[in-house]
């Protein structure tokens, strides 16, 4: 089974790409999904959360409390890394499980959503490289648009992530969404097309 890694910046249109992957019965892992299931209440990763970044980011009813979590690392560089020492290898733990289930079932090749690949020099793990690229000036208006938040905010949450040149660097296909819906599922039909036939040896 191939393992292709599909990323891109915040705001890119990743969610857009898998959905239209699974629609040709694609099997997909996305990491965003299981970091929220790591962090779910009762949870061994929402424990260490708790102990290391204190009992205000748990709200009454035993659930992390997303924003005051976000408000905290994203003004405290060395508190980011404490979280993704938490949280990468419970989401890498739970992605090997599900790319064998996968491989198991027999699927040709399986998509995992990696948002963060660059910046976790994940690539090198994967057999082939999607990423989904927007021009800078759209991709800011898409992160006020969908967060509801200021420019300085918006610029601040990309400044953090990878470059755009170091994300294209290592695609070994690159789907453009700067345009209309219908242009990105174009281009995601011949990326499906390709992978299968190499995952099929057709």
């Amino acid at each position: 089974m191939i393992k292709v890694a599909l990323s891109g910046g915040i705001a890119s249109g990743k969610t857009t790409v898998s959905d239209a992957l699974a629609e040709y019965g694609v099997p997909i892992v996305d990491t965003d999904v299981i970091a929220r299931e790591v962090v779910a209440s009762g949870t061994p990763g929402l424990a260490k959360i708790a102990e290391r970044f204190g009992d205000s980011v748990i709200d009454e009813s035993g659930a992390l409390e997303r924003h005051k979590l976000r408000e905290i690392i994203f003004s405290d560089a060395s508190a980011r890394k404490d979280l993704e020492s938490i949280l990468h290898p419970l989401i890498r733990t739970e992605t090997v499980r599900q790319l064998q289930e996968h491989q198991s079932a027999g699927a040709p090749y399986s998509v995992v959503v990696i948002p963060l690949l660059v910046e976790t020099d994940q690539q090198k793990n994967y057999d082939h490289v999607i990423i989904v690229d927007v021009d800078p000036a759209i991709q800011l208006q898409r992160v006020m648009a969908r967060d509801n938040s200021s420019k300085k905010q918006a610029e601040s949450i990309i400044a953090s992530q990878a470059t755009r040149s170091q994300r294209l660097a290592v695609a070994d296909d690159v789907i453009q969404n700067n345009s209309s819906h219908e242009t990105v599922i174009s281009q995601v039909r011949k990326v499906h097309e390709k992978l299968f036939k190499l995952a099929t040896n057709q």
